[in-house]
């Protein structure tokens, strides 16, 4: 017969605690990159438990984080919706920093296509996307905000200077980062109720240059 004394019986319940500690904590997924023709590609995305995330749609998903822009910006950013599609325009002027085509919503996602702005290269009005999706995986709901194939007035063409990456890199990219990945905390805290740790864990998506 094994003995545990009252110091075993401490042990094994600080060891559990420390796990189910872990479990509460609230992972987002995140890789920035350049790709090869120096478009951007940016992926965040935190799994969900279902109960607390089976009436949110991609349509919700994106209003929510137009109005999130909004609030979070102090209405610097003042995000606007018209048949003509969707700007992020500054204050209350009607210059646009990132203008996109009406949502083209799908069963999972709903996708905005940028056509100009003035954050965005001008020879490349016709490319680049932001992407809402939401989908059941075994261990949830997986909720992703990605944008893909963005060229950035910063970085100036497809061969940027390394003073323009880093430029890039300290300032729109890490913008675009922290706000999405604090969508995705404020989401989760919104519709659990609870405020949950949060750990950021880097993965590898797509190839390229790390911002």
């Amino acid at each position: 017969m094994q003995y545990c004394n009252s110091d075993c019986n401490i042990n094994y319940w600080w060891q559990n605690a420390a796990m189910d500690k872990r479990g509460d904590n609230l992972e987002i997924s995140c890789q920035q990159v350049l790709v090869d023709d120096s478009s951007v590609f940016s992926v965040q995305w935190s799994i969900f438990p279902v109960q607390i995330a089976a009436g949110l749609t991609p349509r919700h998903l994106l209003d929510r984080y137009l109005d999130y822009l909004r609030r979070t910006t102090f209405s610097i950013i003042r995000p606007s919706e018209s048949a003509t599609g969707v700007e992020l325009r500054f204050l209350n002027s009607r210059l646009s920093l990132i203008s996109f085509l009406p949502p083209e919503e799908g069963g999972r996602s709903v996708t905005l296509r940028i056509c100009g702005g003035l954050l965005v290269q001008s020879h490349q009005c016709d490319r680049g996307e932001l992407c809402f999706t939401i989908e059941p995986v075994p261990e949830g709901v997986k909720v992703t905000l990605q944008l893909s194939d963005y060229c950035p007035l910063i970085l100036g063409s497809s061969a940027p200077s390394s003073v323009r990456r880093w430029l890039y890199r300290l300032t729109q990219a890490a913008i675009h980062r922290l706000v999405t990945i604090r969508f995705l905390m404020l989401l989760y805290r919104d519709l659990a109720g609870s405020s949950a740790p949060v750990q950021v864990v880097k993965v590898n998506v797509r190839a390229g240059r790390p911002l």
